[in-house]
């Protein structure tokens, strides 16, 4: 079961970040009245006015009996210089806008009964479009209809956003705190003699390891709308388990006893039975109210703060080399998913995004993992509302994400320094500490080059060189290379638990019962 929930959540973890895009405002009077209503742009179609006075004002025309796909039976003298709502559906967003344009219209609402998602298309279209482009909910569009009716006139318009907000503290705290305690409680099993259960000691198997990743990635792109839900459903039981796994543990550090009860033979502990209770509670409410943005988000940050320290618990690294290679390998699997597969798909749209957008992607490029994005619908990031876009009472919340990858990929590296300071018994552990230091000052660079371009950007790419060259340097200075790029192979590690095992329970044949109970990927 773990094994097969490591690879399905690596092969999503460096998924949903920043397409260009962001929230505006559709300002619809009649004179007299007047409503505002949240809708979506994206900035490579034509920019919207920062401001409502600063906005041109259009008549706007109800067309949602239509797609729009097709121009025809649509009088071109009754919607020139106005503004059109139609159906979303059927047909790309740029054709939409085309014709839109083609008739003479200077505006276009798209209404949708779905999750608003930003609408985009390919690179070539874009300049192709000379009128503003938005989506709208389409209930949002009902209630103007019944106030206004016919006599609507519009304004677009996207209050600018601030770059720097503290969300991205809470983030950098998020992020920097499950890798310090992912890496301890990885330390501390193994000083117990009860390290990772599953453990990737051989290039060949991290190899398989990653390919795995790889096609369930493809997987995930040919058949994204059966298996999202599926997705769902197994976050929701590993995150439900890793959540029982770390209160369990807290439980044990503050020395809470159980009280057990025996039914037929069977043994219960009520602090297990009250902990699964509330786990798998807190995993159900996620999963059914995962799309409601106001408050959801912290049951996701609870899960996936969970379910990132019982992954980097759980999956052991065990050596150096091994962690060169996987660290490697997953740099590499990201830049050709998102920036070679484009040349192969028929969209020209990156594998990745695709995955990342779900099936309304249509071209526009993603970087990865710290930004301000709409919803996903996967599970795969920490989400925190942009306090200051909170502030302003804007139309809907937005995000800053960091995706699980960026805290487990490099997190593994962490956790192995972890147990190579048990190994080599340092007080100070200094592998630890050191490469704590180096995913910090990894993580601060990336935000800083984040708010210096204003987009996302691929954490992994910063991470990965900051926590492997330090470990190196830090281990060449020690003169204890060696020992550290070869670290504990397989048979040593199960000699050590047997070790353990038989000086507990004196016999053999129990040790031979503990390595059958230690399965190896």
């Amino acid at each position: 079961m773990e094994g097969t929930v490591a690879v399905v959540f690596l092969s999503l973890l460096c998924l949903a970040s920043e397409i260009n895009g962001q929230e505006a405002i559709s300002h619809i009077s009649n004179g007299d009245t007047e409503r505002e209503f949240c809708i979506v742009h994206n900035h490579s179609w034509t920019p919207l006015a920062q401001s409502l006075n600063s906005a041109m004002e259009y008549q706007l025309v109800n067309m949602t009996s239509s797609l729009l796909c097709d121009s025809s039976g649509i009088n071109a003298s009754s919607v020139m210089g106005k503004a059109l709502v139609v159906m979303r559906g059927n047909c790309d967003f740029s054709q939409k806008a085309l014709i839109a344009q083609g008739l003479g219209a200077m505006a276009l609402l798209i209404a949708s009964n779905k999750t608003l998602t930003i609408p985009s298309a390919n690179e070539s279209e874009y300049a192709k479009v000379n009128i503003s482009l938005a989506l709208m909910r389409y209930k949002d569009f009902l209630e103007a209809w019944q106030v206004f009716g016919n006599e609507m006139q519009v304004k677009l318009y996207a209050p600018p956003s601030t770059k720097i907000d503290p969300s991205i503290a809470v983030i950098l705290l998020i992020s920097i705190g499950t890798v310090v305690l992912g890496g301890y409680w990885s330390g501390a099993c193994e000083s117990k003699a009860d390290s990772g259960e599953l453990s990737l000691y051989s290039p060949l198997k991290v190899v398989i390891f990653v390919a795995l990743m790889c096609g369930m990635l493809v997987l995930m792109y040919f058949f994204y709308k059966v298996l999202v839900y599926v997705i769902i459903v197994i976050f929701c039981l590993a995150s439900a388990s890793a959540l029982y796994s770390c209160f369990d543990a807290v439980m044990d550090k503050i020395g809470c006893g159980t009280l057990r009860f025996s039914v037929r033979n069977w043994n219960f502990s009520v602090r297990s039975l009250l902990l699964a209770a509330v786990c798998i509670s807190i995993s159900v409410v996620w999963g059914v109210y995962r799309n409601e943005d106001r408050w959801i988000w912290i049951l996701q940050d609870l899960l996936g703060i969970a379910f990132c320290l019982n992954f980097m618990k759980t999956i052991s690294l065990s050596n150096f080399k091994i962690c060169v290679i996987l660290l490697s390998l997953l740099l590499v699997y990201d830049v050709f998913f998102v920036f070679i597969t484009p040349f192969f798909t028929k969209n020209g749209v990156s594998i990745m995004v695709q995955v990342a957008l779900g099936p309304d992607a249509s071209g526009e490029k993603v970087s990865f993992l710290i930004c301000n994005a709409s919803f996903s619908q996967l599970p795969v990031v920490m989400r925190v509302p942009r306090l200051l876009a909170w502030a302003q009472n804007l139309c809907m919340m937005q995000f800053s994400i960091l995706g699980y990858g960026d805290i487990i990929v490099p997190g593994l590296l962490v956790a192995y320094c972890s147990r190579f300071d048990v190994w080599i018994k340092s007080k100070r552990k200094v592998y630890f500490v050191s490469c704590c230091i180096a995913y910090f000052l990894g993580m601060i660079l990336t935000f800083i080059v984040m708010l210096l371009s204003g987009m996302g950007q691929p954490a992994l790419l910063y991470l990965v060189p900051f926590t492997v060259i330090t470990s190196a340097v830090v281990a060449g200075c020690r003169g204890e290379m060696k020992q550290f790029w070869a670290g504990t192979t397989y048979q040593q590690a199960v000699q050590k638990k047997c070790l353990y095992y038989i000086e507990l329970h004196a016999g053999l044949k129990e040790c031979c019962l503990f390595q059958a109970i230690f399965p190896v990927v």
